[in-house]
């Protein structure tokens, strides 16, 4: 749809077009949609005890012995609980489900400024925030977003800024000790992105001495860090260029001032997709899943958002397929990347 727009206008390495598009997007965050307050969302998956005794034991111990993240989630059901029942007795304006997001990624959770006035965001994770609000709420635009940077998506469901964070964030054992996830709803693999003109052919000998962009808080980050301690990492890689978003290190590759970016290959593809002088090189060098993060007790939310993917994949006219056409399948490639991958629940009882 706007994609081509969007490329028509991108025009080279460090181009006009590509860092007009960056910058825009930046303003735009700084300006049309407020950082997360650092004062609560209501309780937005409040920390009531009552019923939650045996399936939150189990998360308790799926995370201690974590071996496939991904699977580590709660059965549909479509039951309310506390959590669900706090999101509901919300008032007035404030009766919202309140949504971790980005605002930069595009074609995930983004604002386009091809569409003029007051862009509102859109994409994948977009629609998908908006299909569990009406399930919740019962209207599709009963959700409030809040920009949250990578490193803070952990702790905005901690302090109750917000009732989850739908914001490409990859499931893995690591954050299950602090969050829960719902089921997958994206499966992806982290990849090198680089310009088109670059030596570097992926995640292999070609990144020696070679200074490398990741997201703070990002597993892209702690993947090469622990990788570099291994012995797995070419030889000198600089791991030292972090930033908050992940759109900034597209800007800093841009100017020259790193080598490369690491980042999930979904994401990879979208910022190739803004700017045609750089390219995803080799192939996905581990396979992982984003997921809906939310608090850990809130488990009557988790089972009910898991209901929702649910019915999001199954749905052929406007769900999950729906959405990967509208958003995704222009900037990746190859029929394996467009089927939603196949959930498993824990054992509860």
């Amino acid at each position: 749809m706007r994609a081509g727009r969007l490329r028509a206008g991108l025009k080279g390495w460090g181009g006009v077009g590509a860092m007009a598009f960056a910058c825009v997007l930046a303003v735009l965050a700084a300006l049309l949609l407020p950082m997360v307050p650092w004062h609560g969302a209501g309780g937005g998956g409040g920390a009531d005890d009552d019923g939650h005794g045996v399936a939150r034991g189990s998360q308790a111990r799926a995370a201690r012995e974590c071996t496939d993240p991904e699977k580590q989630t709660l059965a549909p059901s479509g039951d309310d609980g506390p959590t669900v029942d706090e999101i509901r007795a919300r008032e007035g304006e404030k009766r919202k489900l309140v949504v971790g997001v980005d605002q930069n990624s595009y074609r995930w959770g983004y604002r386009d400024p091809n569409s003029g006035g007051d862009a509102e965001l859109e994409g994948f994770d977009i629609d998908l925030a908006h299909r569990i609000a009406k399930d919740i709420l019962g209207d599709e635009n009963a959700v409030q977003f809040k920009a949250i940077p990578t490193d803070q998506r952990i702790p905005a469901i901690q302090d109750g800024r917000v009732d989850m964070v739908v914001r490409t964030m990859t499931i893995n054992c690591d954050r299950l000790e602090e969050v829960a996830f719902s089921a997958p709803y994206f499966m992806t693999g982290q990849q090198v992105l680089a310009p088109k003109s670059s030596k570097i052919t992926g995640y292999d000998g070609t990144l020696a001495g070679k200074e490398i962009c990741t997201a703070a808080g990002s597993t892209a980050l702690s993947t090469l860090e622990q990788d570099q301690k291994d012995g797995r990492l070419a030889d000198g890689v600089d791991l030292r260029a972090t930033v908050p978003n992940q759109l900034d290190c597209l800007v800093r590759l841009q100017l020259g001032e790193v080598d490369a970016v690491v980042t999930d290959g979904a994401l990879a593809a979208s910022q190739a997709a803004q700017d045609p002088t750089v390219e995803l090189k080799g192939d996905a060098f581990t396979t992982e899943y984003y997921g809906v993060a939310m608090k850990k007790d809130a488990d009557d939310l988790v089972r009910r958002v898991n209901r929702v993917l649910e019915e999001w994949r199954a749905d052929r006219a406007g769900g999950w397929q729906h959405s990967y056409e509208e958003w995704l399948s222009e900037t990746m490639d190859g029929a394996a990347k467009s089927l939603p991958p196949t959930p498993q629940y824990l054992r509860t009882s």
